[in-house]
């Protein structure tokens, strides 16, 4: 005699569920943290700022809601190379002005990790990171697990052109930040590491944990 599956399958309470669970399922690429020359084009933007995105939730199973949805690019050297060709092919820069441009913000990932985060939850006020009460603290986690606060965090209340065109979890149902963190500790050493091979970016709070991870290629 055939069975049928038990009906709390279809429910929708379980589809949620299952939907929560498999997105989270899905394997982030490895990428590379080495500053290394690229030969990027402008078509290859799309696939670098993807590869650099990461996207998570935390999720009240009292509630059946998302406390927070967080979208967060690594603004590291790979991806900032990219961003300056598409940048310069699109606003149709002199090769000189790329190159400065490039130059500069290079220049800047030397001393700074840099994230653009957009997020959305429940509660719109808590959600402000830079609000007096925030329900989230954001820290930089080594592969050793040690949590780092940012040095910086900036609230972008009214996206540009730019920010809306090149960062596609820009929303207006979304806040919108950009997390600054040291490259150096005080002391002089790395904050990730001589050679890292990940890092997180973690929301956390009451409500729940959220990491970001970014796992790097530790080849020489």
């Amino acid at each position: 005699m055939k069975s049928n599956p038990p009906s709390f399958l279809f429910s929708p309470v379980v589809g949620v569920v299952l939907a929560i669970v498999l997105t989270g399922c899905a394997r982030a690429p490895v990428v590379e943290y080495k500053p290394t020359p690229k030969a990027y084009t402008a078509r290859d933007y799309d696939t670098v700022y993807r590869r650099w995105t990461r996207g998570e939730n935390a999720f009240s199973y009292g509630n059946l809601t998302d406390v927070l949805n967080v979208t967060a690019t690594f603004e590291s050297w790979d991806f900032r190379w990219a961003y300056i060709v598409r940048y310069a092919s699109d606003h149709h820069l002199t090769v000189e002005q790329r190159d400065d441009m490039l130059s500069a913000s290079l220049e800047d990932a030397r001393h700074y990790h840099r994230f653009f985060v957009t997020l959305s939850g429940d509660e719109e006020r808590e959600n402000n990171l830079t609000g007096s009460s925030p329900a989230w603290r954001v820290l930089l986690v080594d592969e050793k697990g040690n949590q780092h606060p940012p040095i910086e965090i900036q609230r972008i209340r009214r996206p540009n052109a730019v920010q809306r065109t090149y960062f596609s979890s820009v929303s207006p149902f979304r806040q919108t930040f950009r997390v600054t963190f040291p490259v150096q500790k005080q002391d002089g050493t790395p904050l990730l590491g001589e050679i890292p091979s990940s890092a997180l970016l973690r929301f956390a709070g009451a409500l729940g944990t959220v990491d970001l991870s970014w796992k790097f290629t530790t080849s020489p």
